[in-house]
């Protein structure tokens, strides 16, 4: 699976590394990522924990020296459907000021491909319902409003 790839000459995805943390707790923290941001601390603590998933990488754009969009891949193994894997595409955030540069397409290109290198049968994304410009970027690149996604806070289960 690659870990870099430089889609143009101004703009290289990569795997983060802790030293990107900061960066991307910045882009998490924008409002239309609704603010949700941890501390360094725990995000480095939590970093560490994701870094020894299998199939879990942690990816960021960096342009001209700085983190300018970053997402979360999953790759899991998957009994159903055959034996193949099915992937799960989450926190994708561009910063604001570089928002229809064509870094969310880039970032989806290389998000894509490395699941069709690893077999995948299916991405699945999910995106806040007030999230409109969001919806309308992954309606624009070909993805599919399918089913239904469920979500509820594990402590109110009796």
């Amino acid at each position: 699976m690659p870990h870099t790839i430089p889609p143009s000459p101004a703009l290289t995805i990569r795997a983060a590394s802790e030293g990107d943390l900061a960066a991307v707790l910045r882009l998490y923290a924008q409002p239309a990522m609704d603010g949700a941001s941890t501390s360094l601390q725990t995000a480095r603590a939590t970093f560490a924990e994701a870094r020894r998933m299998p199939g879990y990488t942690l990816y960021v754009a960096e342009s001209g020296g700085n983190v300018v969009g970053t997402f979360v891949l999953l790759i899991m193994p998957n009994i159903g459907h055959c034996a193949t894997p099915s992937a799960l595409l989450d926190n994708v955030a561009v910063a604001p000021a570089k928002q229809g540069q064509g870094i969310g397409r880039a970032m989806m290109r290389f998000a894509l491909q490395t699941c069709a290198q690893a077999g995948c049968y299916k991405v699945t994304l999910s995106s806040n319902l007030r999230r409109d410009d969001a919806h309308a970027f992954y309606d624009k690149l070909g993805f599919e409003r399918h089913g239904y996604s469920f979500r509820i806070d594990p402590t109110t289960v009796d």
